[in-house]
């Protein structure tokens, strides 16, 4: 079985092959709804959302790297990308709602071919809207045709989001690749020059932090301080703030879990580590992913395992808001994990 997961990383995307073996393959006293009745004990189930003020558009699963910890399970073989179509839909849909923010991710967002226009029609609608751009880094200097991106993005007042596992070569390049490292670190420099996690700017660079293996991310404030001081005293990189992300038991990482023995014990340090004060913050609560199809999701990680919003319409061209706040949120095994310690969302750790 287990030779068969290591061989088949496609077959782990499939949401009936993958809720299986979350469901079946448990430690010990763990329920198949487990994650259900913590909610139940903290007076949160059924949970539902608080309202939408953000917009998570995942614009394509083609990626210039293929990172071990990747939950999108994104490469350069992916062919999922979303149509212009599509990203109407959404724009139509941006139009007529009051989003706070519009998260940008992928695979490398930035290389969908329509990127830039849709960049700019969501800027055209509105000068206020947080636009967050979900940057690998290694994708500006990855061809000259990526070069101008610090440019574009300065331009447009878009967020820069950008993974960087660790602030020294050998642990970034064994998450991410041979080279991932020296190239994101060219990367930051061509996104400082232009002003971005400078002070005084408005331009704001964040890092992304996960940890490279089966344990949950240290604290937050003191991994920020320690990666501002290694890049910055040898690099001269500057940065605003650092998110601390827990990876979930999904796609690549679930892969690794099984195939290296570790899914009991990391699975048995979520359920541990579970924070009622982090449950009730989730970032499900607040936003609606969608997909490289238009299809819509409580969040990106449920979205990788094909688990739809539970309303009538579940396609962006449906969008029907009534339904979307009065729906309850589809949660699993997997949710234990943007629920242990601090707490963990596309911003990073949600308690202190």
């Amino acid at each position: 079985m287990i030779k068969s997961l290591k061989a088949r990383h496609s077959q782990l995307a499939d949401v009936g092959y993958e809720l299986k073996i979350l469901s079946q393959k448990t430690p010990t006293g763990f329920e198949p709804d487990a994650f259900s009745s913590k909610l139940r004990e903290s007076n949160l189930f059924p949970l539902q959302p608080t309202k939408i003020d953000t917009l998570q558009i995942n614009v394509g699963k083609m990626c210039n790297q293929t990172c071990k910890h990747c939950h999108v399970d994104a490469g350069p073989d992916r062919k999922e990308i979303m149509t212009r179509e599509t990203m109407q839909q959404c724009l139509d849909v941006i139009q007529n709602n009051s989003f706070t923010t519009v998260d940008m991710t992928g695979g490398a967002p930035e290389m969908n071919p329509n990127f830039r226009w849709f960049v700019e029609e969501i800027r055209a609608i509105s000068k206020e809207i947080k636009i967050i751009v979900r940057c690998n880094l290694t994708i500006i200097v990855a061809n000259p045709s990526y070069h101008d991106l610090p440019d574009f993005f300065k331009k447009h007042n878009v967020e820069v989001v950008s993974s960087l596992p660790y602030f020294s070569a050998m642990r970034t390049d064994a998450q991410r690749g041979e080279g991932v490292f020296e190239k994101s670190i060219r990367a930051l420099k061509m996104l400082n020059d232009v002003g971005y996690g400078k002070e005084g700017t408005g331009l704001i660079l964040d890092l992304v932090y996960n940890p490279s293996g089966a344990f949950l991310p240290g604290n937050q404030e003191s991994l920020e301080f320690e990666f501002k001081k290694k890049l910055k005293e040898p690099f001269g990189i500057s940065f605003n703030k650092l998110f601390a992300i827990t990876n979930l038991p999904i796609s690549r990482f679930l892969d690794y879990l099984i195939s290296s023995g570790n899914y009991d014990g990391y699975m048995e340090k979520l359920i541990a580590s579970y924070n009622p004060v982090a449950a009730e913050g989730v970032m499900c609560r607040n936003m609606i992913s969608v997909g490289w199809d238009g299809h819509l999701y409580d969040c990106d990680f449920n979205q990788m395992l094909e688990m739809k919003v539970e309303t009538p319409g579940q396609h962006i061209a449906q969008w029907n808001n009534n339904d979307l706040h009065r729906r309850e949120i589809q949660v699993n095994q997997h949710c234990f994990g943007c629920t242990a310690g601090a707490g963990s969302s596309c911003g990073g750790a949600t308690t202190s």
